[in-house]
């Protein structure tokens, strides 16, 4: 009895251990983590990788509402576009802070070809006797136009066949001064200054030349 007993325990044992070794192997495969396609880094279907680039911020072209100019200013803007069948209101104003910055720039550098090109005998004569002056004192301007927040009609005339248009520019300035030995003796380009321009451009409605050029300037 005592030996049948011994072998019924070493034949359950031994089934045991050969239930233990399949359990145990099929355990170690169900573990296994198998990717699946978004986590080998492919991006599921409904998602791009691509960010798409903001587009830009066309500024608005208004007269101010409840600026008493406002009606006056759209009377000549209809009067110049009567008078020349290519301007256009938005392209102007575009074209105008393109200018303020090149004229801008162009006086800070000491540009005298530029500025006679985009500007009135009177305006450019200015602009020259300040370039003058600050060369013969030995000084340098080494400002940046950071950015211009604002481009806004003030005026729109039309005098015979020239019309004009002033616009009120309110921009970031970071100006600085050198000396002759670049050693800076006034301003600073950590800390930008808000300007306020007024510019006045003019064309000849009946010329073949499209170009405005700045014909007066003034504080805001």
């Amino acid at each position: 009895m005592i030996t049948e007993i011994v072998i019924l325990a070493m034949i359950a044992a031994f089934l045991g251990l050969r239930l233990y070794s399949v359990l145990g192997r099929r355990s170690e495969h169900e573990e296994e983590v198998i990717p699946h396609r978004f986590e080998r880094g492919e991006a599921p279907p409904s998602v791009t990788n691509e960010v798409e680039a903001p587009r830009p911020v066309r500024q608005p072209v208004t007269l101010r509402a409840g600026d008493d100019r406002a009606p006056a200013n759209e009377a000549g803007i209809r009067a110049i576009a009567a008078a020349d069948n290519r301007f256009d209101l938005l392209a102007f104003i575009e074209g105008a802070r393109g200018a303020y910055g090149m004229i801008l720039e162009a006086f800070w550098r000491g540009d005298k070809e530029t500025l006679r090109e985009l500007t009135d005998d009177d305006v450019y004569g200015s602009f020259a006797a300040a370039i003058d002056a600050r060369a013969a004192a030995g000084e340098t301007l080494d400002n940046r136009l950071i950015r211009i927040e604002d481009a806004t009609i003030r005026s729109a005339e039309l005098d015979g066949r020239i019309a004009r248009i002033a616009v009120l520019f309110v921009a970031d300035i970071a100006a600085v001064t050198r000396d002759k030995d670049g050693n800076v003796i006034a301003g600073s380009l950590d800390d930008a200054i808000v300007s306020r321009d007024v510019w006045t451009f003019s064309r000849n409605t009946g010329a073949a030349s499209p170009d405005w050029v700045l014909d007066e300037t003034d504080e805001g």
